[in-house]
């Protein structure tokens, strides 16, 4: 992944020297266990890890000459070892090594994008709260619905993160096997308790069973997590692009002292970082058509997988470290004009009550099917811009013999929209939602 969408920390684990790193563990570790076992020398698992070393240029340089990455490794190793080396990767094959390397890889990034998503639902969790009786309207397609409140659109999207973050552990928890089962998975040259001991050492399980690799469908699963949590984020950032339009003015990144939104006009603020956002979870979620067509690999193994999995593991795991903490700082910074948002609910005149209008008339004795059309004719009248859509409805001869014009006005109150907030907020955010209620009433 390019420099401009990648954090130091996640960009390492993907870096040469820690792949390697890995490599070497995963082989002095299987050293140690085989040396337990008796199938080789004490002195020859001590070597080496006492004289174990690896260089990353002479390495690259091997593989130029031998155009596969693991024998270049070896050799390189064993420069370093001496004549000990040759009791190094005993029973085993390349993908015992690159898989179980690509696990440990994976669960490292699946725990930097816990801690990300920690902290974008820290974000998130105290906005909502912080605007949980904040008014405005609600909309669907894109057209005036009803009030809800922006606390309520944030604590929304909170849920889901959260039930992304669930999807990312059980993801992780699938990605966590290791492979020691030699060619075509038989362990007929490696004994199994290798296996364990390697897993138990890096922090993995056991892959259950094994061809020459471990199942594809794990990494499957984690790739289409990725994807899920992708389209989260795209879906708050368009929320984001949308409440900033000038048509609307809700809400809008923060701009810096400095920042220039134009290259031609100077008035400009644009939501570029949310912009940003949309384009870099396109890019997540096109790795798992890749991802899912590895899972078919030919009979016990093929390399197809591999090149997919250069590419796509260290560019998902980047770009979704790097999307997670921009809209971290996006949600932190955000700047919400909860006036603008009143102006906006208030601009159709009552419009958005004309559900409570209905009821009331269908409670009152009208059909359903009258009620509708009466209340919608004095709708559209209103849009029209023929009057107030309360007068209107106190002058509609049906409607007013079913109401009164008292009981008209009662129906245009924002309160009735907002009063199950805390009933929803105690659904998403449990025990600290009802402690946050209480203090707000003391």
């Amino acid at each position: 992944m390019i420099p401009r969408y990648s954090r130091p920390e996640m960009r390492r684990i993907w870096e040469p020297e820690n792949r390697f790193r890995i490599w070497f563990e995963i082989e002095a570790h299987a050293c140690d266990a085989q040396a337990k076992l008796g199938v080789i020398p004490q002195a020859a698992a001590r070597a080496v890890r006492e004289r174990g070393r690896f260089e990353v240029a002479r390495i690259d340089a091997i593989e130029r000459e031998t155009h596969h990455d693991v024998i270049a490794f070896l050799t390189d190793l064993a420069e370093h070892v001496g004549p000990e080396a040759r009791f190094v990767h005993q029973g085993m094959t390349s993908s015992d090594v690159l898989d179980t390397c690509l696990a440990v890889q994976l669960t490292q990034a699946a725990d930097i994008l816990l801690r990300d998503l920690d902290g974008l639902l820290a974000a998130l969790k105290r906005r909502a709260f912080e605007h949980k009786l904040t008014p405005t309207v609600g909309r669907s397609h894109g057209v005036h619905a009803e009030p809800t409140s922006f606390g309520l659109k944030l604590a929304g999207h909170w849920a889901e993160f959260a039930r992304g973050r669930a999807r990312l552990e059980t993801a992780r928890r699938e990605i966590a096997t290791c492979a020691i089962s030699g060619a075509v998975g038989t362990f007929a040259n490696i004994d199994p308790r290798v296996e364990e001991y390697v897993a138990e050492k890096l922090g993995l399980v056991p892959e259950p069973i094994s061809t020459q690799v471990i199942p594809r469908d794990r990494h499957a699963q984690f790739f289409m997590t990725l994807a899920l949590i992708a389209a989260a984020v795209e879906r708050l950032a368009t929320e984001i692009r949308h409440l900033q339009r000038t048509e609307l003015g809700e809400a809008e990144e923060y701009f810096a002292p400095g920042q220039k939104g134009s290259s031609a006009m100077p008035h400009k603020r644009n939501p570029v970082l949310a912009e940003n956002l949309t384009g870099l979870a396109r890019l997540v979620r096109a790795t798992v058509t890749p991802a899912l067509e590895n899972v078919a690999l030919w009979h016990e193994r093929d390399i197809s997988h591999s090149s997919v999995e250069r590419v796509i593991a260290p560019d998902a795991t980047i770009l979704m470290d790097f999307a997670l903490s921009r809209l971290t700082g996006m949600v932190d910074r955000l700047i919400v004009y909860p006036e603008r948002m009143r102006a906006n609910l208030e601009a159709l005149g009552g419009l958005v009550d004309s559900q409570r209008v209905l009821l009331a008339l269908t409670q009152a004795g009208m059909s359903r099917e009258d009620a509708y059309g009466a209340v919608q004719q004095n709708a559209m009248a209103a849009w029209r811009g023929e009057g107030r859509f309360a007068d209107l409805l106190k002058h509609d001869p049906e409607i007013a013999r079913h109401l009164s014009s008292e009981t008209i006005d009662g129906l245009f109150d924002l309160a009735y929209h907002l009063k199950h907030v805390d009933t929803i907020f105690r659904r998403v955010f449990g025990d600290e939602a009802e402690i946050q209620h209480h203090h707000g009433r003391t």
